[in-house]
């Protein structure tokens, strides 16, 4: 299904698909969809409609013409910086971490500074062989609030981090791929096609299931090891506590069927 271009006027562009999947697209190419104050506080806002309904499973998030987001307006600069940035409801990047659903990022073009700490708010990311991510907070004395400073350390390591981050030095799509900060790298034209992919395959699986597994991935990730070992046995306990006969018993019958439909040399 084609997604419809996003008319000049929509800066956070929705589009949902029957299947249950959304599109959220930051809709401003002239200015690289760099970020105003009303964009940030429209942005979050879609995140947490499109988390609460129902009839939405995944979010594929992304941006139209060269950029994926190129950070915040800084024409508007103070605006932004000496708001109410303690708002959990106007802040983009709290909303896609209070989000259950999973967030894929479509990054097609520049991901910086306050756009790559929304990329890295993603659940995993997709990237265009033009995508390029950079951190210019050292650059322009601007401090990073939205996770840049202790998300990539913990993905691509610190000593990497550290040159990335305090000599501003972009990374590349491919050196992106290397380093365990994307998963997939395409053609422009199949990163929506490929993302979409990885949504259905998410569709696909136990709706309840997924939303819980992100949400023990996510949430042991800030622990050591053995709390985060604790917290997933905990909350195993929790969901087969609260599971009816029933429940067990349509789990038996479906790892039946997938069963018999296997060949022996597929199992």
């Amino acid at each position: 299904m084609e997604i419809p271009l996003p008319p000049p006027e929509k800066l956070i562009f929705v589009h949902r698909e029957p299947n249950g999947v959304a599109y959220l697209i930051i809709n401003r190419p002239k200015s690289l969809n760099s970020l105003t104050r009303s964009m940030m506080e429209d942005l979050a806002a879609a995140i947490k409609s499109l988390a609460s309904d129902n009839s939405v499973r995944v979010i594929i998030l992304t941006g139209s013409g060269r950029a994926f987001c190129s950070g915040v307006d800084l024409t508007a600069a103070e605006d932004v910086f000496k708001g109410n940035v303690k708002d959990v409801e106007t802040d983009p990047v709290a909303q896609m971490e209070l989000c259950r659903k999973p967030i894929i990022g479509a990054i097609n073009g520049f991901a910086i500074t306050a756009g790559f700490e929304i990329a890295l708010a993603c659940d995993l990311l997709v990237a265009s062989k033009e995508a390029k991510f950079m951190d210019t907070h050292a650059r322009f004395g601007i401090f990073p609030s939205w996770g840049l400073s202790q998300k990539l350390s913990r993905i691509i390591g610190p000593s990497r981090a550290r040159e990335v981050s305090l000599a501003a030095v972009p990374i590349t799509a491919e050196q992106a791929e290397k380093w365990g900060l994307v998963n997939h790298v395409v053609e422009k034209n199949e990163l929506l096609q490929k993302a979409r992919q990885i949504a259905e395959a998410m569709i696909k699986n136990n709706q309840d299931l997924v939303l819980r597994y992100k949400a023990v991935i996510n949430d042991g990730f800030k622990l050591d090891l053995g709390h985060a070992l604790a917290l997933e046995k905990e909350r195993a306990h929790e969901y087969y506590d609260g599971m009816t006969k029933e429940q067990f018993k349509k789990m038996q019958e479906f790892i039946a069927g997938r069963s018999s439909k296997k060949t022996p040399s597929k199992l």
